[in-house]
């Protein structure tokens, strides 16, 4: 048994790891056959692509995806802790399987992501659900099958979380989502402790993976015939730092860019880590995506500071800048929190100040929620619940102003989009993404998913755009 320490998780000294290749033990090898695996994802992008992995892992095991929980013999969820509402999300569905689990004691119930490497969590778990079967960490996922293997036999809570970085494993076995589109990751971990963030404790010290594991990596998804690509990274800006003297995100984009897969795209930047370099690669190569997701969270140069972002308002705004006038279909995306500890009106309209300056194309916006652990949470918290909920609506109400401008200027525009399906709510559109990462719906026949098509934009909403198959 492994518990999660956060003193160990918070070590950035220099990191030793190993690139090694993933390896199942034939004797697990369909050992479950005819089993079947529900898989509940929270959070980002990263946990998405981890779900990825997992679900190949259980199928190698010869478990099949089962997506009625109800119906699953193994059951597991892999969470997120950047929010109290992702917490609360997990616990209360761990609550439902509770009471399936009481009258089933032979469904296997397990816990990963990031809420499994959080000390409280896991101390919760052991009192007051000691009914769940295993737990296992961010750093170690590679051995879920031996985890979930050693839980099934010997019916004992398994508990297998490093709170160190393991190391890099290669060619795990993975079940993409989508035949179109896929997720790269390049970098594990953060360095940058943000006061109210937990990711660095849950994920670990930043450490890039090979330029060549990823370029090989790129090249096969390529000639299976994906036409795009994001590269993942908890602060992907960061990428090539613990690895090489010169070779860092910008050249990694013009490798891949130059193997002329239609689309690029990369999340989640930190503006301190944001190069020239990448400047440059995102202006000369028009296959890396106008569509930057670049949080700000404060407009205010003082709780900016409180926050540990390293970097002022004023720097912010330079580069958005000059991303803006690289491309000049660049769209820009942000994380903004509202109701930080100590945030006056003053710096709170400092914010609103930032936001009519940017005009986002996007924007996710949070009211503050203490994480564990975190200094933030030590902080005196002076701004009522009642405060800066009125803040958020003010917030959003600009925002979203902002969002349908944009989305209008598109009107009578061509855009070319990556066709994803059939429209959720018509099932006589399709829908698909812009380049600037705009969602459309629109009509048109003999439209073929996971194909780039041009469509002529005919109306704009909030939150997307309509339009129809354009033909010359």
């Amino acid at each position: 048994m492994h518990l999660p320490n956060y003193k160990e998780a918070k070590k950035r000294e220099k990191v030793e790891y190993q690139t090694l290749d993933y390896n199942l033990k034939k004797e697990l090898k369909n050992k479950y056959c005819g089993k079947k695996y529900f898989l509940k994802t929270y959070g980002c992008q990263m946990n998405e692509h981890d779900s990825e992995n997992i679900k190949a892992m259980l199928e190698e095991l010869g478990f099949i995806e089962e997506n009625d929980y109800r119906q699953a013999d193994l059951l597991l969820l892999n969470t997120c802790s950047i929010r109290e509402n992702a917490h609360n999300k997990a616990f209360g569905m761990l609550g439902r399987i509770q009471n399936l689990k009481e009258k089933n004691r032979n469904i296997v119930v397990g816990l990963c992501g990031c809420m499994a490497q959080e000390e409280g969590v896991v101390e919760k778990i052991q009192k007051k659900y000691k009914w769940l079967n295993f737990v296992i960490g961010t750093h170690n996922l590679y051995q879920l099958p031996q985890v979930v293997d050693s839980a099934i036999t010997n019916r004992n809570q398994e508990i297998e979380v490093y709170s160190h970085n393991l190391d890099i494993v290669e060619n795990a076995p993975v079940i993409r989502d989508k035949s179109y589109k896929a997720y790269v990751n390049i970098i594990y971990g953060c360095n940058k402790f943000c006061t109210y963030c937990i990711v660095p404790y849950t994920r670990g010290s930043e450490r890039s993976r090979r330029k060549e594991d990823i370029l090989k990596e790129i090249a096969d998804l390529i000639n299976d015939g994906y036409q795009e690509v994001t590269l993942l990274g908890q602060n992907v800006n960061a990428y090539g730092k613990d690895l090489y003297e010169d070779y860092g995100l910008g050249e990694l984009l013009e490798d891949i860019a130059k193997m002329n897969i239609p689309r690029i795209r990369f999340v989640t930047s930190h503006p301190w880590d944001f190069t020239d370099k990448m400047i440059e690669k995102i202006g000369k190569y028009e296959n890396i995506m106008p569509s930057i997701h670049l949080p700000v969270q404060s407009g205010s140069n003082t709780i900016l500071k409180r926050m540990g972002r390293r970097y002022t308002k004023e720097s912010y705004l330079e580069l958005f800048d000059k991303l803006k006038n690289i491309r000049k279909e660049m769209a820009i995306s942000t994380d903004i929190i509202v109701g930080f500890p100590g945030e006056s009106e003053e710096d709170f309209q400092e914010t609103l100040d930032l936001v009519e300056y940017c005009q986002y194309d996007n924007a996710f916006t949070f009211i503050y929620s203490p994480r564990e652990n975190t200094p933030a949470a030590n902080l005196s918290d002076d701004v009522s619940l009642n405060e800066k909920e009125k803040r958020l609506y003010r917030l959003n109400e600009m925002v979203n102003q902002y969002f349908l401008k944009n989305n209008k200027n598109q009107i009578g525009q061509v855009q070319k989009v990556l066709v994803e399906g059939k429209s959720l709510k018509n099932n006589n559109m399709y829908f698909g993404y812009t380049e600037s990462n705009k969602l459309v719906n629109f009509t048109g026949a003999n439209v073929e998913v996971g194909t780039i098509i041009e469509v002529k934009i005919t109306d704009a909403k909030t939150w997307s755009l309509d339009g129809e198959l354009y033909e010359r």
